[in-house]
Order: structure tokens, then sequence, then C-alpha cells
């Protein structure tokens, strides 16, 4: 019998992990990996503000965006949210700009893409079987890439690109998710011209105390949404990404079924079946706060119970766990409204046991 051929291990990042990160489970991974963001972030907004190969890739980008028609952010999972918080910075500036799904773009959209100005397509490992074809379908258009794997294929595919330095990730998305969301702020606020580095620097600080504050009550959060039958997430703007990514955190490691929502989309739907089974997480932030506000009081007022998370200190009671986040320039809070639904997902998998192991090697990468 001839000996089967021993394939090298694929590594996360190329990096083969050290013997104490192989030996943690997937409740310490998702710990470590949650308490690494700030320092992850601060690393991010420095190299973005001072690396000359960086600032020049900012630069050629915002050239790329100056082109007529729409900017495009192209991603799935993980990467799809965090490009949200850099279309609504864009639209909001008065620039078309949105957020598109990376499978449905490859099997519907290609006609309608040379109608884009520019296609930033974003994936952690730069190995993402639709990210690597549209790469390789849009040889000819003007593309760019926000990738965590400087060795991965869309890496050396791309002639735009620009790093997510996160370090390697082998939980749920999470400092991936924060880093590559301020790489997208930040590259949007390149495009538009709006000065990022000092807001950058301000959410870095309030994001590190809150990271602290608001681990420490999960716990609280974890008994306080046990036994509901469905827990929805709803945000508005840059959090309406945040929203998605957290349900994501949720299922992927504890297994508990969470459905995602933008406001409106909430208010006119899901809300109508609000009970005393249902659980929601509402960011009230941002210029549409008050109406995330309005709708905790609703879905109360319909028996269900309400984690809000806001920039003010609000009044709780047995259905409504209001928690103070703090206050940060839009878009970032796609950043920050994350830090409440990790901190209950690791509550949860504390008390019930984790579903996903750590992921120290690429597997398959297949449609």
């Amino acid at each position: 019998m001839e000996e089967t051929k021993k394939q090298p291990a694929r590594w996360i990042n190329g990096i083969e992990p050290t013997t104490e990160l192989l030996a943690m489970n997937g409740i310490e991974i998702l710990e470590y990996e949650c308490r690494e963001q700030p320092e992850r972030l601060r690393e991010l907004v420095r190299a973005y503000s001072s690396d000359s190969a960086i600032r020049e890739e900012l630069r050629r980008f915002r050239v790329l965006a100056a082109g007529k028609g729409p900017v495009l952010f192209i991603g799935m999972g993980g990467s799809f949210c965090s490009s949200i918080s850099a279309s609504i910075l864009l639209q909001t500036h008065g620039r078309p700009s949105f957020s598109i799904d990376a499978g449905e773009w490859l099997h519907y959209g290609m006609r309608a893409w040379d109608d884009a100005a520019l296609s930033v397509l974003l994936t952690t490992s730069g190995e993402s079987a639709e990210l690597v074809e549209l790469f390789r379908k849009g040889e000819e258009r003007s593309l760019g890439l926000i990738c965590n794997n400087e060795a991965s294929t869309c890496w050396s595919l791309a002639q735009n690109k620009l790093p997510i330095l996160a370090g390697p990730e082998y939980g749920n998305a999470t400092k991936t998710y924060t880093n590559s969301t301020a790489a997208s702020i930040i590259l949007a606020s390149e495009m538009v011209g709006v000065r990022w580095r000092d807001e950058a620097e301000r959410v870095i600080e309030s994001y590190a105390a809150d990271l602290q504050r608001v681990f420490s009550m999960r716990g609280e959060l974890e008994a306080f949404c046990r036994g509901a039958a469905n827990t929805e997430i709803v945000g508005r703007g840059a959090a309406y990404g945040g929203a998605i990514m957290s349900a994501l955190c949720i299922r992927e490691m504890s297994g508990f079924r969470v459905a995602p929502h933008t406001g409106a989309g909430f208010k006119h739907g899901p809300n109508l079946d609000v009970d005393e089974s249902h659980v929601a997480i509402i960011f009230a932030l941002g210029r549409a706060a008050d109406l995330g506000i309005k709708l905790a009081q609703e879905c109360n007022r319909r028996g269900g119970k309400v984690v809000l998370v806001s920039n003010e200190e609000l009044d709780g009671g047995a259905s409504m766990f209001p928690v103070r986040i703090g206050a940060v320039p839009e878009p970032w809070e796609g950043i920050t409204s994350l830090l409440v639904p990790q901190a209950l997902t690791l509550g949860m998998v504390e008390k019930t046991g984790c579903r996903l192991p750590p992921r120290f090697r690429y597997g398959v990468m297949e449609q």
C-alpha cells in the first residue's frame, strides 16, 4: 500500500499558533480575542495614520472612487457586516454606496458591475471561494481589497489592498470584524475628505473602557435573556451591521437562534408578534436613537423583554435591561454596538457550553 502523502497544515494567516493558544477551548478563545480588540484597533489606527505604504494605498483608493458610479463594498458574513458602516458614511455625505453579499453578486450582479466606480472586496481569510472568483472575473474593473491575510489568494490577486491587522483569529469574528469595520470607515472617510484620526482615538479610549465594564455584567445579561423563545437584534445605520454580526456571534458560539433587523424592518413586521417569550436587543444609537427607545417601550407594552443599548443612563426593570456605552461619532457605533452582544455570548457559552471549537487551520473553501 502506498504511503498517504501528508498535506501541510494550512494555519490561519499562515502562522502556527503557540502551544498556549492550541490548548485553549472555544470559550477561552472567545474571551481572549474579544479582550484583544481595543489594542488591535489601536494598532490599526496608528498604522493607517502613519504607515507610508498604507497612506499611499488610501490615496489610490480615493482616486479610484472619484469615478462615475457608486462605490460597492462586497463581502460575506462578518466581512459583509463590517462594510455597512462605510457605505452608510458615504451615503450620509451624498456619495452613492452599497454593501452587497458576495455570493449574491457573483451569481446575479455581474451584468451591472461595470456601472460601479469602485468595488471594495472584504474577506478576512482572503481564501473565500466567492471572493476569489470575483477577483478573477473582475480583473478589468476597478477593484480594491480589505483583508486580514497577506499570504492569501485574494491578496496576491489584488492590486489595491489594505490590511486588517487583527492577527490570526481562531473563533467567531470579533477582532477581525472590529478592525475591518475601522479600516472601512477610515477608507470611506478618506474618499469624502472627512478627518478621522482624532475621532478614532476617542473611540479607542471609550471602547476599551466600555469593554471592561460591559463584560463584567455578562452574567446578568445572560440571566436576563435566559429562557427566551427567540431573540432579535435591532439596529439602524452603522449599528445594523453590528446587529447582523451580533446575531452571527450568538448563533455560531451558542447554537441559540437569533435574527437581526433594521429598526423599520422590525417595527413594521416582527414587532407584531412580540409577547412574553421574546427578547429584543435594541441599539438606540446615533441620529435615530429616539426611535430605538420608542421601539423598546413598545416591546415592553406588548410583554417582551428588552436589552436597550444607548448612550444614556436609563431606568431599568423586570422587562428592561439598559446598558450605557460611550457616545462615539457616526458611524463608529458599528463597532461599539457589538460589545453588549459579545458579552452576552460569552455569558451564554460559560453557562451552557460552546458550540464552536477553535479553528486553527483553514478548511476547504468552496461555494
